[in-house]
């Protein structure tokens, strides 16, 4: 119909790695093909407009504590969960984040609202309240397996989960079981159809890999990878007849240490922060990783095998877990151990197949247009 105005869908996120951000914009693109007709997505950054010391303490600070000070993060994390030190830390945030989402709800006054991040959840719920607004709202809970019990602080919401397992952990917090509502992980499509021989040939050859043997990818995400030095170093020192590469993302450090190595071993490949990881994991074998939600996903659904060599307590534990448990990949925190796994993974085969084939039994698949869809109805 000619002249109709669009409903506007918000999805609001923070910016405290890409594990909010990365399925907020996944969802919005998704509704935006299919449905842009009618349906208009904007993202929300909750912190846009935030004075500069909430911007570093709440988005700074996480990549900091990850990446220089993770059992003091783990810290955090673990304290915030005793009720009192939780409720503190959320109305904090909703002191810095509310005025901003109060001003784009009043000016847009959307037809649904989307939540990404726990620290949204209050400010979201008491604009409404405060402006007399009945607009429906829908929390993702973003960690897929182990979620923080700040997503949960409301009861009365309805709620995207992502596994069966933590499903469960709601409905012994006493959650509803008609909130919850569980699909598969929010990943860009793209990563459900794997290239074909001919293509990833073409990428490898784009890359300056050889073709002829296998290729180790390390990466971690936006901020690089822990330890990633000394995991080059182990690499590149024990003669492992295969390509190696590094995606440092932004931790300028690790590229600057990476370039160094690759004086000395020039065959080494070294990537700043990329916008082509699917060809990358296209491209790979196995990938030695940390344990992030979206980075995981994507690793199993192009069927690569991924090595972890850390995770964040409590919050990836869950990850690590189901890649453990289920046979889809290793856990190894011990890094000195990598290059005899990784040479054992090479020279048998059977192994590497073994992996690739409980992978392939999961049948892992995106979940973007399923909450596309979903979001349509509620």
């Amino acid at each position: 119909m000619m002249g109709q105005q669009k409903q506007k869908y918000f999805f609001c996120y923070l910016r405290t790695g890409g594990g909010h951000l990365a399925p907020a914009r996944s969802v919005a693109q998704y509704l935006s093909r299919q449905h842009g007709e009618t349906i208009e997505s904007v993202l929300v950054d909750g912190l846009v407009d935030a004075k500069k010391i909430a911007k570093y303490i709440i988005e700074d600070g996480y990549r900091i504590l990850q990446a220089s000070a993770k059992w003091y993060y783990e810290f955090l994390y673990a304290t915030n969960k005793f009720p009192p030190i939780g409720y503190f830390n959320v109305a904090m945030a909703n002191y810095f984040i509310k005025p901003y989402i109060k001003k784009r709800i009043l000016e847009e006054r959307p037809t649904k609202i989307v939540i990404f991040h726990f620290f949204l959840i209050m400010p979201v719920y008491q604009i409404l309240k405060e402006l007399g607004l009945n607009i429906p709202v829908i929390t993702v809970v973003t960690d897929p397996y182990t979620a923080h019990p700040l997503w949960f602080q409301r009861k009365q919401q309805q709620f995207i989960l992502f596994s069966e397992r933590l499903k469960n952990h709601c409905l012994n917090r006493r959650i509803s079981e008609k909130s919850l509502t569980v699909f598969p992980f929010i990943i860009d499509e793209k990563f459900s159809t794997p290239l074909s021989s001919e293509h990833i040939s073409n990428v490898r050859s784009r890359f300056g890999f050889d073709p002829n043997k296998k290729m180790i990818l390390i990466i971690g995400g936006g901020d690089g990878i822990p330890h990633g030095k000394m995991i080059l170093q182990n690499l590149l020192s024990s003669s492992i007849s295969a390509e190696i590469a590094i995606v440092c993302g932004k931790n300028k450090q690790l590229y600057e240490e990476a370039m160094i190595l690759k004086k000395e071993f020039p065959a080494l490949i070294v990537f700043g922060f990329v916008n082509f990881v699917y060809d990358l994991l296209n491209a790979s074998d196995i990938v030695v990783t940390k344990c992030g939600a979206s980075t995981i996903m994507e690793i199993l659904l192009m069927k690569k095998i991924p090595i972890i060599i850390d995770y964040l307590w409590e919050q990836e534990l869950g990850n690590m877990e189901f890649v453990r448990d289920k046979q889809l990949g290793i856990f190894e925190r011990d890094i000195t151990k990598l290059p005899g796994i990784i040479k054992g993974l090479i020279s048998n085969d059977l192994q590497y197949r073994t992996f690739q084939n409980n992978i392939e039994q999961q049948q892992l698949r995106s979940g973007t247009s399923a909450v596309g869809d979903y979001l349509l109805t509620v």
